[in-house]
């Protein structure tokens, strides 16, 4: 009989992964309970020894040693129900412990069933689940589908513990590169920072600790083969694979990839960079309802204001002077008053213009109308070489 129970705790550690000592004290426990049925003795006088290389039992109360025999068929059911508990109860905690060090990493499973929006996986020895926030909108599962999920709680509590599973978490991204990405793994390349908004792209910034080991091209892989399986594992989610750099300038007009920037002026105090870039690349840039610039900036963590080139270059302002029946005291007026351009004239309300002196109403009104009419003319060949000489400096 001894030799039974040690080959039924080897079984039980073998295939449930529980250490022989915690077995043994759920034995002991179950005996104790059943001891204490049989002889109707508190369970403070009770005390059971296991050895756990013969298996033998004894059995005290107090200091007499009680017979098995005297135990009894319910108490032998007693032994039997709390050593099934205490078996259930030492499986939680070895499945816990064993996902509590998985946290952060990458399990895989196949879809169980579909639960108030949640979807439940099997894991083999457990069950997992992806709450419905840990979804990506665009993926959709069948039962019995292969899934893989990155762990990012696990939670004690009911019949076994609750592992949850997330397909959203940028980790999912990070963990899919270390293993198709041998020089990740190896240390040789690093990941540096990780932007993704899941189920439409995501961006991911790398770094190569030898100048010889090109960090974009061993992720992309050998005909983009790498990142493809990515991809494909990620149910088509967009993936720009960028490369680090200390330099901040570099590493923006990276982030901001595939878009060509022109010009950048950054503020290392407020963590700012103003991007200029040619007209047909500014929605590039920006990307659709704002994405590209978005995941830059989460990318960098610097604020990205992107600009086209043309934003930059100031413009040209006319002289009052140049309107008609302009005489140099009102001239002078004028300017004082803080009306020097036709383009204020053209903004101004009559009332305020005729408060400057020399200015009556109807001069006003007609002031208002000439600047509005020079204001649609075509730039002089002054204003044009101003204004050419200015856009070369923007660039």
């Amino acid at each position: 009989m001894n030799g039974e129970l040690l080959s039924v705790l080897d079984h039980i550690e073998r295939e449930k992964g529980i250490k022989r000592e915690i077995l043994i004290a759920a034995v002991e426990s179950a005996l104790i309970s059943a001891a204490r049925k049989a002889s109707n003795a508190n369970v403070e006088d009770i005390s059971v020894k296991i050895d756990p290389k013969t298996g033998d039992i004894k059995v005290l109360s107090g200091e007499k040693e009680v017979p098995s025999g005297d135990f009894g068929r319910i108490a032998a059911q007693t032994a039997k129900q709390v050593i099934i508990q205490k078996i259930r109860e030492a499986e939680r905690d070895v499945i816990y412990t064993d996902f509590q060090q998985r946290m952060g990493h990458l399990v895989t499973g196949t879809v169980h069933r579909f639960e108030r929006g949640n979807i439940v996986i099997d894991l083999g020895k457990s069950e997992a689940i992806i709450p419905k926030k840990e979804q990506v909108a665009k993926e959709k599962y069948k039962q019995g589908e292969r899934v893989r999920g990155y762990v990012i709680d696990v939670k004690k509590g009911g019949k076994e513990p609750q592992v949850i599973l997330s397909r959203v978490h940028p980790g999912l991204v990070k963990r899919l590169f270390e293993l198709e990405v041998p020089e990740i793994s190896e240390g040789i390349v690093e990941i540096k920072a990780i932007a993704r908004e899941a189920g439409d792209r995501t961006k991911i910034a790398v770094w190569s600790k030898d100048e010889k080991v090109d960090c974009v091209g061993a992720c992309v892989g050998m005909r983009g083969t790498r990142v493809k399986d990515i991809v494909r594992e990620m149910h088509n989610e967009k993936i720009d694979i960028v490369k680090w750099s200390e330099d901040i300038t570099e590493y923006v007009t990276a982030a901001l990839s595939p878009a060509k920037i022109s010009k950048t002026k950054t503020d290392k105090e407020n963590k700012k960079v103003q991007v200029l870039v040619d007209e047909d690349q500014l929605s590039l840039a920006i990307g659709k309802r704002g994405q590209n610039v978005r995941l830059a900036v989460k990318l960098t963590g610097w604020d990205i204001d992107i600009k086209p080139k043309s934003a930059l270059v100031e413009k040209v302002e006319v002289s009052v002077a140049q309107l008609p029946r302009i005489g140099p005291k009102t001239y002078e007026a004028l300017v004082k008053a803080g009306f020097a351009t036709v383009e204020k004239i053209a903004k101004a309300d009559a009332k305020e213009l005729t408060q400057i002196p020399g200015v009556g109403k109807k001069s006003a009104q007609n002031l208002i109308e000439a600047a509005k009419e020079k204001l649609k003319e075509p730039p002089t060949k002054k204003e044009k070489k101003s204004k050419s000489e200015k856009t070369k400096e923007a660039n």
